[in-house]
C-alpha cells in the first residue's frame, strides 16, 4: 500500500485500513495511538493503514470500476486551495456542531500489483479526480487541508509500472475516485442545503 495516512502512511506491506470517524472538533494529541486503539478494539493486527475523519462513515461512497473499488468519506465543512496564499483563511461553510463533516478520505483497491512508482502515480491521478470531482459538484476548493488516501495493490507476479490518468489502470482509478468523491461532494452539498 502508498498511503499519506498518519498510522501506517508510506509505501509498504500492509493488511488492513481503517477510517475512523472522530467529532467535529476532534482534540486529542495523540492520533496514531488513538488509531492503534481503535485498530485492535476492531480485531485489526499486523501492519496496516489508519485514517481519520470527521465526515459520517455511515455516508461513504463506494464506486466501481473494471475491478478497481474506491470508498471515499467527503466531508467539507472547511473547502481548501491547495495554493492558498500565505495567510488568507480558508471559507467555513458549516460551524460545528451535531454533524460538521471535515476531510476526504479516498481507499483505492487494485487487483494488481503496482510499482513502488506506479503507487505513487495512483495518488497523483486519485488526486487529481477528487480535485475534478469536486470542482463539478460545486466546491470551490482542491479539498480539505487533512485529506488523506491509500492505494491499496496486490502482490506477486509483474507490477505494472504505470497509473497515469491515461494507462489501464490508473484510468480506473480516475474514473472510480472521480464518482465515489463527486457523490460524496453532491450529498454533502445536499447537507448544507437542508441546513438553510
Amino acid at each position: 500500500m502508498i498511503s499519506s495516512a498518519m498510522l501506517g502512511g508510506g509505501i509498504g506491506p500492509a493488511r488492513w485500513v481503517l477510517n475512523a470517524q472522530v467529532a467535529g472538533a476532534y482534540s486529542r494529541t495523540d492520533p496514531v495511538v488513538h488509531l492503534t486503539e481503535l485498530a485492535a478494539a476492531n480485531g485489526l493486527h499486523g501492519p496496516g493503514v489508519g485514517m481519520l475523519t470527521a465526515a459520517s462513515v455511515t455516508r461513504t461512497m463506494r464506486r466501481d470500476d473494471e475491478g478497481v473499488h474506491v470508498s471515499a468519506t467527503v466531508g467539507l465543512r472547511v473547502p481548501t486551495w491547495a495554493a492558498s496564499p500565505a495567510g488568507a483563511p480558508d471559507l467555513e461553510l458549516a460551524p460545528l456542531d451535531a454533524w460538521t463533516p471535515g476531510t476526504v478520505n479516498i481507499v483505492v483497491a487494485v487487483p494488481v500489483p503496482l510499482s513502488d512508482a506506479a503507487l505513487v502515480n495512483a495518488v497523483i491521478t486519485a488526486t487529481e479526480a477528487k480535485t475534478q470531482a469536486l470542482l463539478e459538484a460545486g466546491f470551490p476548493c482542491t479539498g480539505t487541508a487533512s485529506d488523506a488516501v491509500c492505494v491499496a495493490a496486490t502482490t506477486g507476479g509483474e507490477p505494472e509500472v504505470f497509473a497515469g490518468p491515461r494507462s489501464v489502470w490508473g484510468a480506473r482509478i480516475a474514473r472510480a475516485v472521480h464518482a465515489a468523491v463527486r457523490a460524496g461532494a453532491l450529498d454533502y452539498a445536499r447537507y448544507l442545503e437542508g441546513r438553510g
